[in-house]
């Protein structure tokens, strides 16, 4: 019996020294784990500021913005609650559409209030001129297109805008109301890497 006792004790002091160890150097079988910025590259955090015209084309022989579907009551609407249209709009330096493009605006918006034309907007701005060409950023918001400055958030982004957030604020610089194109002037605020 005593040489058993002496086995468990020895046991017992053994795992109480390796067991911690073992904790410390395993791998958790978790899906989550705290990172260093510095290791993935990330250094000081800048703030920029873009400036663009975004040319919403519902009219002609080529469009850049298309419904894609709406409710059996959209068209009773005043509002087109429930119109849902694909975006593909280009962005230029400045108003008129013959410009330097510096990228587009690729996403879909929604008619989502039956009071007041307010859109929701889901976009990526795709960035295709200058250091920031073929990064991203991603807008998911609200936009009450008659109202004078609209604030929407950037919720990320992709290359250089990698981890960015921030806003956007556009004002309508023209619109057709019969046909319904729009010229839109953007000023983003966003911070990234």
């Amino acid at each position: 019996m005593a040489r058993t006792l002496t086995e468990v004790l020895i046991f017992l002091f053994l795992s109480l020294i390796l067991f911690p160890i073992t904790l410390a150097t395993a791998r958790p079988d978790t899906f989550s784990r705290n990172l260093s910025p510095k290791k993935l590259g990330l250094k000081r955090e800048k703030l920029s500021h873009l400036h663009f015209y975004f040319h919403d084309t519902l009219s002609g022989k080529n469009p850049t913005a298309v419904p894609v579907a709406q409710a059996a009551t959209t068209n009773k609407s005043s509002t087109s609650f429930g119109l849902v249209a694909m975006i593909d709009d280009p962005l230029t330096v400045k108003p008129e559409v013959s410009s330097k493009q510096v990228g587009r605006a690729q996403g879909i918006y929604a008619s989502a209030s039956q009071s007041e034309v307010s859109f929701l907007m889901v976009l990526n701005l795709f960035f295709t001129e200058g250091k920031y060409n073929g990064s991203t950023l991603s807008i998911l918001g609200r936009n009450s297109i008659f109202s004078g400055i609209r604030e929407m958030p950037i919720v990320g982004g992709s290359g250089l805008f990698r981890f960015a957030r921030g806003y956007t604020q556009a004002k309508t610089y023209i619109a057709n109301l019969k046909t319904n194109d729009a010229i839109v002037e953007y000023n983003v605020y966003v911070f990234h890497y």
